[in-house]
């Protein structure tokens, strides 16, 4: 759930700018990333690279808006956002602190964290959703340059890309724990086997 809520700015400035445009969106998403930011770090869990990198893009993207004085497209602002999203996920990648890894963390118990396992778990999670913002970026991109594509288009491929990374990542979880379950299963019946006369 937490990861999920981690989006809701995303969500938020989606709604946002189509109505009260995109420097108001991003001001308002901007403003929901730093509470969602201020609510962790009070409750004293870990601040995750996810609402760092949230902040920090609604927030200077909106400040570059306000300054320049930027008048973009609906199109070419959710490509900004999307394209941010997707170099925070892959920059969690490559500081080998795989985004999910935080929110997962939270979830299970300490004696599986260094388990590398999990860890494999959360870099091929990370991946997909790394995978679903790219082709979200990427929709974004061909609507800049062929706004007159059927909008229903880019909809739909936003919504299968973040429903394949949520489907993904309740479903890889539960399809690891069973293979180690198996395993365990064969290797206590192959120590049992040994042990018989």
């Amino acid at each position: 759930m937490g990861m999920l809520l981690a989006f809701a700015p995303f969500i938020l400035f989606a709604m946002v700018q189509r109505f009260l445009g995109s420097t108001v969106g991003l001001l308002v998403a901007a403003g929901l990333a730093a509470v969602l930011l201020l609510r962790t770090w009070m409750s004293g869990r870990t601040v995750k690279v996810l609402e760092i990198g949230t902040v920090v893009l609604f927030a200077g993207s909106a400040a570059y808006a306000l300054a320049t004085n930027s008048k973009w497209s609906i199109a070419d602002v959710r490509f900004r956002v999307d394209a941010g999203l997707l170099l925070v996920v892959v920059a969690s990648i490559a500081i080998r602190k795989p985004f999910t890894l935080q929110y997962a963390r939270e979830a299970a118990p300490p004696e599986v964290w260094s388990n590398q396992a999990f860890i494999r778990l959360n870099y091929a999670i990370t991946a997909v959703w790394a995978l679903a913002f790219a082709v979200m970026a990427g929709t974004d991109l061909v609507f800049l340059y062929w706004p007159n594509l059927p909008v229903i288009a880019g909809v739909g491929a936003t919504i299968l890309a973040m429903l394949g990374a949520i489907g993904f990542t309740s479903w890889y979880p539960a399809r690891v724990r069973a293979r180690l379950r198996q395993t365990q299963l064969s290797r206590s019946g192959a120590a049992a086997g040994k042990e018989r006369p």
